[in-house]
């Protein structure tokens, strides 16, 4: 059976225009419009941009009706080709794979397309944070405004409280947490933050452990040590700023490759007070730059999820977010409750070593991840009552209301060089990426912003877009300011593109298979080539646990080192640990290194990106095997799946099976689906195996979240558990999903739970 036979639901999320209803919604320049959304573009965001209400929805009409052609014409061009490799994987089934015929088959059918020449980009008024400095980057739903503050404000973090905090300092024994501050573990801690500081500025004698004081003299920074003799780094550059007095400051700034950190200083506090330098804490310059996600950690399905994540974009890029939260303190003698504001942090301001005022950002740099090509939504509605693509929705949007940083109408500022940074995911091949260029010049047309005001971040996680990774970028030439690689969204289309041909390995063997090492370094390797090094972003992906930071420190330093000058992290804790790796790694001496070799690998890592995960030797799976690996696929398709339809949460710490807890969005999700979908076709298992697991792992999930109050349980009925069929049909259905991707599904049976609970009210 052919992919296009299998695709029954591929438009799920788009409802006829006969069945709709038209009550909530404005009709203005021939298009359809909620009405919320009208009123909020109409009074909150257009005003202070320059752009006149009358041509906005005139030129977005005009732009709808030019772009969705194109847009349905990718997608169908995405269909044709998967039935075009399908029919090839099934001819092939049970012959010895070819590797050669299998890739002129993939240039004869314009999956890969002719090698590009060479060029380097051209982008311009591109921030420090992202041209200039190699540092940690946080990904956060934009739906949550506590969340997105919190990833705001962790351009800058404490380290104390990351050693503190997290299992990086040994947990057992006497360094144990309590309810109570250990002053044992806190000791470790100063020790900890003392060794790196002795790394990153060594003094000309002695070492940071032996200082009583820090001062500042001569443009220089001194450091008296316990013996009274004064010295200084030496590397005397590598202090640039402080705060107070000169001879008493309150901070000491540092900076060592292109990072800062700030020495804080209060012998009065109850950390500095046990110090004989009174040093309270260290802060880190951590999340440089910060993806807000429209996209795949955020469940939107209708106007007023898309209502939600629109006003908290114009919150933060005026400055003007905050939300007050309830925190429940544990302490020996019982329970506290603080209610907590949290807004954007200001700036930090310094008087630099020679005397002048020194003012950095507060706050991480923020791109915005807009919605990809394949979904619609309701939010507007063309001429005929269709639901128009959500990628060009965001577009305009999220861009309309960004003039609002680039006319300064804020009290902070994002972009300092006036660029809007929207990264786009899921992207298919040049075309689609062409695409994207085409739409973003005509969304500045008619917001009138200068050409390439509009930066493009280029995610590299799809099949076709790693194969023609080079002739994507020359796409978008003047606009392109991150690529990145993600393991999971790639793994999922590398399963559902080669679906037809034969089971894949386990999915705890896919790491290990040559491809993604493959990947990666394609990835790296071909930024280079472009010229991205010194003026864009190349990204690596999430690290999963976020509370295993200890093996994050271990793991996570491979990233700077193979050229990354940026990496995900799945939190503020995390990026101020990850810092520590950008301080090990001189992440652009690292990127000229790389170059000097690149010409001796790329077309052998070329030919391993074309090495499929088969499972070679099916008898290598046990019964037992067999049975684990449906489990932890289902029990992880439902603890994510439940929060997504039942609560509209697209991202969480989700408990496995083990339960560790693991970051999870819709990248996850798709590989689980994608991989036990494959295991089916294939015969590994059968339908009732995973009915079964499935069975079992709802009574493991419902368990995992007994504590949540608003959880519904799966477990007692399986039938009347929106959630349940939605992770079922994600995995029976899962062959048929355009290219592996779990939106519609979600986005059908979210509808479903969410007029369940309005019929209810």
């Amino acid at each position: 059976m052919t992919h296009s036979q299998n695709n029954i639901n591929a438009d799920l999320t788009t409802q006829s225009s006969k069945e709709r209803s038209y009550d909530d919604y404005v009709r203005v320049e021939g298009i359809w419009v909620d009405a919320r959304l009208k009123e909020f573009i109409d009074v909150d965001v257009l005003p202070g941009t320059g752009v006149k209400q009358e041509s906005f929805w005139s030129d977005f009409s005009a732009i709808i009706d030019e772009f969705t052609p194109r847009n349905k014409a990718l997608l169908a061009q995405r269909e044709k080709l998967q039935t075009l490799i399908d029919d090839w994987h099934i001819a092939q089934r049970g012959q010895l794979f070819d590797k050669k015929a299998y890739r002129e088959f993939l240039q004869e059918i314009g999956y890969i397309v002719p090698e590009v020449s060479d060029f380097k980009i051209t982008t311009q008024n591109v921030d420090d944070e992202i041209a200039n400095q190699a540092g940690p980057q946080l990904v956060v739903p934009l739906k949550n405004a506590r969340f997105a503050l919190n990833a705001a404000n962790a351009r800058w973090g404490s380290l104390y409280d990351a050693y503190y905090g997290t299992d990086v300092i040994d947990e057992n024994g006497e360094l144990a947490r309590g309810a109570q501050y250990n002053k044992i573990r806190g000791a470790e801690v100063m020790k900890a933050g003392r060794n790196f500081l002795d790394k990153i500025a060594p003094l000309q004698q002695g070492s940071h452990h032996d200082v009583v004081k820090y001062y500042v003299d001569q443009n220089r920074l001194v450091a008296t040590l316990k013996n009274n003799l004064d010295t200084v780094l030496s590397e005397s550059e590598k202090c640039i700023a402080y705060r107070g007095s000169s001879d008493q400051p309150s901070a000491i700034l540092l900076t060592n490759n292109g990072l800062r950190c700030e020495i804080q200083i209060d012998g009065s506090s109850e950390i500095g007070s046990s110090d004989a330098a009174g040093v309270k804490d260290i802060l880190m310059e951590a999340a440089l730059t910060t993806i807000v996600d429209c996209e795949d950690s955020v469940a939107a399905v209708d106007a007023e999820d898309k209502l939600e994540i629109y006003r908290n974009w114009l919150g933060l890029v005026k400055g003007t977010l905050s939300t007050r939260f309830e925190k429940v303190e544990v302490t020996q003698a019982g329970k506290t409750h603080r209610v907590i504001e949290r807004s954007l942090n200001d700036d930090r301001r310094y008087t630099s070593i020679d005397g002048n005022e020194l003012i950095l950002p507060g706050r991480s740099l923020l791109f915005i991840r807009n919605v990809g090509h394949l979904m619609t939504n309701p939010t507007i509605l063309d001429s005929e009552g269709r639901e128009i693509p959500e990628g060009i929705l965001d577009g305009v949007i999220t861009s309309l209301i960004s003039i609002h940083d680039l006319k300064e109408n804020g009290r902070y500022r994002n972009s300092r060089k006036k660029s809007i940074y929207i990264v786009k995911p899921k992207m298919h091949g040049p075309d689609e990426v062409a695409f994207t260029a085409d739409l973003f010049e005509r969304i500045e047309q008619i917001l009138g912003l200068n050409n390439a005001t509009i930066k493009i971040g280029i995610m590299d996680e799809e099949r076709r877009t790693t194969l023609n990774l080079k002739a994507c970028i020359k796409q978008a030439p003047d606009r392109a300011v991150f690529i990145n690689t993600g393991f999971l969204d790639r793994t999922g289309d590398e399963i559902h593109t080669s679906m037809q041909l034969g089971p894949m390995v386990p999915k705890m063997q896919m790491k290990a298979q040559p491809w993604i090492q493959a990947y990666e370094n394609w990835n790296v390797a071909t930024g280079l080539m472009c010229g991205l090094s010194g003026k864009a972003q190349i990204g690596k992906g999430m690290w999963p646990m976020p509370d295993r930071m200890a093996d994050m420190m271990q793991a996570k330093v491979a990233h700077p080192q193979a050229g990354a000058n940026t990496a995900w992290v799945p939190s503020p804790t995390a990026a101020t640990l990850h810092a520590l790796h950008y301080h090990d790694v001189a992440v652009f001496d690292q990127q000229k290194l790389i170059v000097s070799k690149i010409n001796e690998s790329t077309e052998l890592c070329f030919e391993e990106l074309l090495n499929i995960p088969l499972l070679v030797d099916k008898t290598q799976l046990t019964s037992d095997t067999i049975r684990a690996e449906i489990e932890n696929n289902c029990q992880g398709i439902l603890g994510y799946v439940v929060r997504w339809i039942d609560q509209g949460i697209g991202c969480s710490k989700v408990p496995d099976i083990h339960n560790v807890g693991l970051m999870e969005d819709r990248a996850t999700l798709r590989i689980s689906s994608q991989h036990l979908a494959n295991w089916l076709l294939h015969g590994i298992c059968t339908k009732e195996d995973v009915e079964a697991a499935l069975e079992r792992m709802a009574k493991v999930v419902d368990e995992q979240n007994k504590n949540d109050p608003v959880y519904e349980p799966m477990a007692s009925d399986l039938s009347g558990s929106i959630a349940f069929r939605a992770a079922s049909d994600l995995i029976f259905m899962g062959a048929a999903q355009p290219n592996g991707y779990t939106e519609p599904l979600l986005h059908e049976y979210r509808k479903q739970k969410k007029q369940h609970l309005q019929s209810k009210c």
